[in-house]
């Protein structure tokens, strides 16, 4: 099998992983014209400047020795398999970024004979790119549960950013479906590259200090093929973020590629879902907002017709609506609409004149949200009552999802709503507990 067969079979076992966002550009090149832009492996990143970096995303092997039933390339999956050379993927890291197709590496792996193999073969893959190539590109690698804490070490000073897959919100659903897998192999490896980018912000200021991973570290989870509400996942990941100092926690919703019992039938979980939940996530990082102010065990799900803040301002409707000329800071980043840049800007911009409705649109505020739950002036826009029922029919006839996340209102979303339909009764049972 030839670079390009490995190239192709291993990229789209990376698909998968949503740690970056996928390109999904297939442009070929032209005569007279420059560059070229390809689906197969490119995805994207953010530098902290703002700038986007293109990475090559691709997995040193699809080869495994564990049997997850949510993961594609499972043990038991009957699919191609190949495995690169650490040489072959460091030439082609290096080939890419001579052609200016990339400017760094995304790299996780199959767990290869064992975790230990897996990680020793990204390593080598990565000291040929460090030290032969001098190759000084950005790099995230997917450190592997159960590897030893000498290689992750290893692989930590080597890298730019590092994650651990947290895998499923639950450690029951974790023993379902990867019995291989055990959370305490997964939280260790957290808990070493935490202490790790910990010591290196400690000795940022000598030069020449050894650097441990330091963009940090990320996790992702699926949701959708377990019965765990959105309310446990923001928990655990709320839990996350303080336990383990992670940058981000990134959510996949399920796409059915397994067939065991413990899995959801049919349908992948709605895009929507995911989309609830990662501006939920930017509520609780961005805007201070707590777990159960979002979502509690009255309300466990999200409501997918709506985003998180609209749904937050209509179980509050005693704490609006506000005056925008005389709230604080904090209180009009409570207003839906309003982000933490307009309400910067409406603090300043009433220094000098009381606002009217009128200069909120000139400030770009989205007063199509924002005007059910702020006064200018001391008046509620002419036209609209401020009635809970009468503002959630207005917010979901003109608040709609990314086309392709739509929704009928009308039709239950299987994986959400309706994950009991799609799941055998037995195996519901074992998944929630209840025997």
């Amino acid at each position: 099998m030839d670079v390009n067969e490995k190239l192709e079979i291993l990229t789209d076992a990376a698909k998968y992983d949503v740690a970056c966002t996928s390109s999904g550009v297939d442009r070929a090149s032209r005569p007279g014209m420059l560059g070229s832009a390809s689906c197969a492996g490119i995805c994207h990143s953010f530098a902290a400047d703002g700038r986007c970096i293109s990475l090559l995303k691709v997995l040193m092997t699809n080869e495994c020795i564990y049997d997850c039933a949510y993961c594609t390339n499972r043990a038991s999956n009957d699919r191609p398999r190949a495995s690169f050379t650490p040489q072959e993927l460091a030439d082609l890291t290096i080939g890419f970024y001579r052609r200016n197709y990339i400017e760094g590496l995304f790299l996780s792996s199959g767990v290869s004979h064992s975790p230990d193999h897996a990680t020793e073969q990204m390593c080598e893959a990565i000291m040929l790119l460090r030290e032969t190539y001098r190759f000084r590109g950005y790099i995230h690698a997917k450190a592997i549960p159960g590897a030893s804490p000498e290689l992750v070490e290893r692989l930590g000073l080597l890298v730019d950013r590092l994650s651990v897959n947290i895998e499923l919100p639950s450690e029951r659903s974790l023993k379902l479906l990867a019995p291989n897998k055990a959370r305490r192999a997964i939280l260790g490896p957290m808990a070493q590259i935490r202490d790790g980018v910990a010591q290196t912000k400690a000795l940022a200021r000598y030069k020449g200090a050894p650097r441990f991973a330091p963009a940090g570290q990320s996790t992702q989870m699926i949701v959708g093929a377990t019965p765990e509400t959105d309310h446990q996942i923001l928990n655990l990941s709320s839990a996350l973020y303080r336990s383990y100092d992670l940058r981000r926690v990134f959510f996949s919703a399920y796409i059915p590629v397994g067939t065991s019992e413990f899995l959801p039938q049919g349908k992948p979980a709605p895009l929507a879902r995911e989309h609830r939940l990662y501006q939920a996530d930017w509520l609780m990082r961005m805007y201070g907002f707590s777990v159960d102010e979002i979502v509690d065990e009255a309300h466990p799900d999200l409501d997918p017709l709506i985003d998180p803040k609209c749904q937050w301002a209509l179980r509050h409707l005693d704490f609006f609506p506000i005056e925008v000329n005389t709230a604080t800071l904090e209180e009009l980043m409570r207003v839906p609409g309003i982000g933490t840049f307009g309400a910067r800007k409406i603090v300043r911009a009433r220094r000098a004149a009381r606002l009217s409705y009128d200069d909120l649109k000139l400030l770009k505020i989205v007063a199509r949200r924002a005007q059910y739950f702020i006064t200018c002036g001391g008046k509620y826009r002419a036209g609209l009552r401020f009635d809970g029922a009468e503002i959630y029919r207005a917010l979901t006839s003109t608040l709609s999802l990314p086309r392709r996340q739509r929704l009928d209102p009308g039709v239950t979303q299987p994986g959400l709503f309706d994950f009991d339909a799609l799941l055998p009764v037995e195996a519901r049972k074992a998944l929630t507990g209840q025997f």
